[in-house]
């Protein structure tokens, strides 16, 4: 049989076999899969759930449908690494370097057929995927794959994968990818899509940010803080403002305001326009108390 006439992977990754839930023992192309089955509208809200996956032990091969085990990793040490190398019968580093591709065959390939069930395999993540493109990698910080390449990435002692454009101007927020969007609510920590971190530190999906950016929204859903550089804004609000005096009942009319971006209270001419922050000249401010009276 062809194997390029088989169904190969889902609508989520191109791969050859199918995981079987440990949840449910039902078969699905992928944990994603498995998710938006068990999660829609339609599952009773008392039978939804998501898969486990690092608990996944079997994988059916979509080219002879074999069901199998798949290799379960326990947390590396050096006493464990020894021990698999040593079930391969690998007396040395250079014997293990020798018999790497073996070692990979063993876990990638299909138990009966001997067809590859995927050009990238993780057996932390008991995850399969012919796509190399991506660039897939393990983390061992955050604990599962990523994509876009080791080589470009690092590990934030705070919990969360960044690029290396980052590494030294980041504003680190502990946990920042452990939580939902705050636009769209899905989890950031193993979503699929691309993230953006923002000035403050906060994360939020890429589309997400554009979508707000198209609807004239720049500033963090979550603490209000600038989302990206907003000076040429602020000098174009400075010449409207000195374009536009207020009538004379409004010239001393004074306003108490927080500023969104350095936290600074301050108090200044109410203009309807905006009200500016002295400290960092920051249009990006609330009013916190009601216009002083009039002197």
């Amino acid at each position: 049989m062809d194997s390029e006439a088989v169904q190969h992977g889902c609508a989520h990754y191109s791969r050859g076999c199918s995981v079987v839930a440990p949840c449910c023992g039902q078969a699905f192309g992928c944990r994603h899969c498995h998710n938006d089955a068990k999660n829609s509208l339609e599952v009773d809200p008392r039978d939804r759930h998501e898969i486990p996956r690092h608990e996944i032990k079997k994988v059916i091969c979509s080219l002879c449908s074999k069901e199998q085990d798949v290799s379960c990793l326990p947390k590396r040490t050096p006493t464990t690494v020894f021990q698999e190398h040593a079930s391969f019968g690998c007396t040395t580093t250079a014997n293990c370097m020798e018999t790497a591709h073996s070692h990979r065959q063993v876990q990638q390939n299909c138990s009966s057929c001997g067809a590859c069930m995927g050009k990238y395999f993780c057996k932390v993540c008991k995850f399969f995927d012919d796509d190399v493109s991506k660039g897939q990698y393990h983390c061992d910080g955050c604990g599962i794959c990523r994509t876009g390449g080791v080589e470009n990435f690092f590990h934030c002692d705070k919990w969360c994968c960044y690029s290396n454009v980052l590494k030294d101007s980041h504003h680190c927020v502990e946990r920042a990818m452990h939580h939902n969007c705050p636009v769209c609510f899905e989890y950031l920590f193993d979503s699929t899509k691309d993230i953006s971190v923002l000035q403050c530190g906060h994360t939020i999906h890429l589309e997400c940010m554009n979508e707000m950016r198209a609807h004239h929204h720049f500033s963090c859903p979550v603490c209000s803080r600038s989302a990206c550089d907003m000076s040429a804004t602020w000098r174009k609000l400075d010449e409207e403002v000195a374009a536009t005096p207020m009538p004379d009942i409004y010239q001393k009319h004074m306003v108490w305001i927080l500023c969104n971006d350095c936290s600074a209270t301050s108090s200044v001419r109410f203009h309807v326009l905006g009200h500016k922050c002295p400290a960092c000249s920051s249009y990006n401010t609330r009013e916190t108390r009601a216009a002083c009276p009039r002197i």
